[in-house]
């Protein structure tokens, strides 16, 4: 496994994979690295003669400082675990290499889906997403990005931005990892404490409650519902939302065909976690 520091030494060695190798699957990270992320890691060796992970913890995609400031660092582990797992080449660049002089921020079009769910409860963080990904993909140039369904409208505001670039990617969604209590395998996690990482599983029942619930008709009284449970049980909520899967669009009268996916942000102590689940449809996004 290769370290790199700096942009052009990654350029220079993903130029050379491409000409010896099929494709180059490329995994972006903030680190604390989990099963969850070692998934996406399996799945691009599975498709891709090489795999480049990338750690940085991105500062324009946190519009609260403290969240940034407290977001875990696990720096050697991660680098074991990524060495275990057999990936290739792993860049670690400082927010220099990243923003420097010469780079131009942009703004990114994103229409409806920068004022949405995560959009209206964190405003900024999706150009600091695409600010990000727009400089690593171009730095990698892989044939393949793969991401995570748990970032489910980052994952779609991600897809708008590579639908821009001057070069094909075949973007990969693999499913959320899990732990056994069905709790939403995060880096976030690890702030949580003990207490409130027993807490912290009500999410997953919730969104098992809105699947086995889910029927035609009015759906606002079944969000309204697990609205209300959480919040009596100690979350602040920012949304809990049925939406149509390939929209993000709420639904609020289901004819019972559409595709819909059940999405929640609450905050268990200071700590804000998101998760998902599509409802009647086991296909994620093409």
């Amino acid at each position: 496994m290769i370290l790199f520091k700096l942009s052009k030494d990654l350029e220079d060695y993903s130029q050379k994979m491409r000409k010896s190798a099929d494709f180059i699957g490329f995994v972006p990270t903030m680190g604390a690295l989990h099963d969850g992320h070692l998934s996406l890691i399996v799945k691009s060796r599975q498709k891709c003669a090489t795999t480049i992970v990338s750690i940085f913890i991105n500062p324009t995609q946190f519009n609260n400082p403290d969240d940034f400031k407290k977001y875990p660092v696990t720096l050697e582990k991660d680098i074991y675990l990524l060495e275990k797992n057999h990936s290739d080449a792993v860049f670690l660049p400082t927010y220099e290499e990243i923003y420097g002089q010469k780079v131009i921020f942009k703004h990114y079009d994103l229409g409806y889906l920068e004022n949405i769910l995560e959009g209206k409860y964190r405003p900024g963080h999706f150009q600091g997403v695409c600010q990000v990904v727009d400089r690593l993909l171009n730095i990698v140039k892989p044939t393949h990005l793969f991401l995570g369904q748990k970032d489910y409208q980052q994952c779609m505001v991600i897809k708008k931005l590579i639908d821009l670039m001057p070069f094909h990617i075949d973007l990969i969604i693999c499913p959320t990892l899990r732990e056994p209590d069905g709790l939403a395998m995060s880096s976030r996690n690890l702030r949580l404490s003990e207490q409130q990482r027993k807490q912290a599983t009500e999410i997953y029942r919730c969104l098992v409650f809105l699947h086995k619930h889910l029927s035609a008709g009015s759906l606002e009284p079944l969000k309204s519902k697990v609205k209300d449970y959480l919040t009596n049980n100690g979350f602040k909520v920012d949304y809990v939302e049925i939406c149509d899967a390939d929209s993000l669009i709420s639904v609020s009268e289901w004819d019972g065909k559409q595709r819909l996916i059940a999405l929640v942000a609450t905050y268990v102590g200071e700590v804000r976690l998101i998760d998902n689940m599509l409802l009647n449809d086991s296909r994620i996004f093409e």
